[in-house]
């Protein structure tokens, strides 16, 4: 459910570490690190796993179902921020990724995203491969997860506001970003990011479920539901639901281990990348 915490690093098993630092593109006015931007680096980190793995297969592509992103302290413009991934937990035709950043000035965000498993050709969800079992299972510890949502349906009058789609917004397959869907939440924070809802001056746990992809040229309402303590909103296209998200203040505990434990594991997969003293 909405509160449940995200697992901890694992004991064993694969996690896949890179690093990046915070650029100007990246932020809102007041220097935090947007939600959107928090999207594209789990993109980029999860298409570097993958490829990283040998075991990228053209025949099967992911489809992402839920993300869940738990802001701790944003990271801030120009701060340097490691990242770990590894799978959190396996379904029969789907799995967990996890990722955590940690930046060099306090920084901390802690993202949970499960994706589907489909065939390119079909677009149905397949079975996960021996492969993916072999190079992901281990870190998983045996934890199952469940693809049921977490999110219910908008109020009834909810107001509603057009969500004039973008060129940037649409991906290789015709379809929204996942990314671009979070520029929306970040529309309705206001000017200034953080000072403009009360929810994110604090710690807090942002959710979007994603349902049919919503394709270029659509004409897509946002119904907005907000309190002091809490922003939710559904992207409507033609009054069917395609995805819905909702911001809250942070659950405690939102994470079983400790900050440090994302950067302390002795059995991980570390790929090449130069001593902090030598990053830009």
């Amino acid at each position: 459910m909405i509160d449940e915490p995200l697992v901890p690093l694992p004991a064993s098993g694969r996690v896949f570490r890179a690093g990046r630092r915070v650029r100007l593109a990246d932020v809102d006015p007041t220097g935090r690190l947007r939600l959107d931007a928090c999207a594209r680096y789990l993109q980029d980190i999860g298409n570097d796993d993958t490829a990283d793995s040998g075991i990228d297969d053209d025949r099967f592509t992911w489809v992402v179902r839920r993300a869940v992103y738990d802001v701790h302290r944003p990271p801030r413009w120009r701060e340097w921020v490691d990242e770990a991934t590894w799978c959190g937990g396996l379904g029969g035709r789907w799995a967990e990724r996890r990722m955590s950043m940690v930046g060099d000035r306090g920084g901390r965000v802690e993202i949970s995203t499960l994706w589907v498993h489909v065939e390119v050709a079909t677009m149905a969800p397949a079975r996960l491969t021996p492969e993916f079992l072999d190079v992901y299972g281990e870190a998983a510890g045996g934890r199952r997860v469940s693809s049921r949502l977490w999110l219910g349906d908008p109020p009834e009058g909810a107001p509603r506001r057009p969500w004039p789609l973008r060129a940037v917004d649409i991906d290789l397959l015709g379809h929204v970003n996942n990314a671009a869907y979070w520029a929306a939440v970040e529309e309705l924070v206001g000017p200034g990011g953080a000072a403009g809802h009360p929810v994110l001056g604090r710690p807090h746990r942002a959710v979007m479920e994603y349902g049919p992809g919503i394709r270029a040229g659509a004409e897509v309402e946002l119904l907005v539901d907000e309190g002091d303590d809490r922003l939710s909103l559904w992207f409507a296209v033609d009054g069917a639901v395609h995805a819905a998200a909702t911001v809250v203040p942070l659950p405690e505990p939102a994470l079983v281990a400790p900050a440090g434990d994302a950067q302390a594991s002795t059995s991980t997969i570390l790929p090449n990348f130069p001593p902090a003293s030598k990053r830009s």
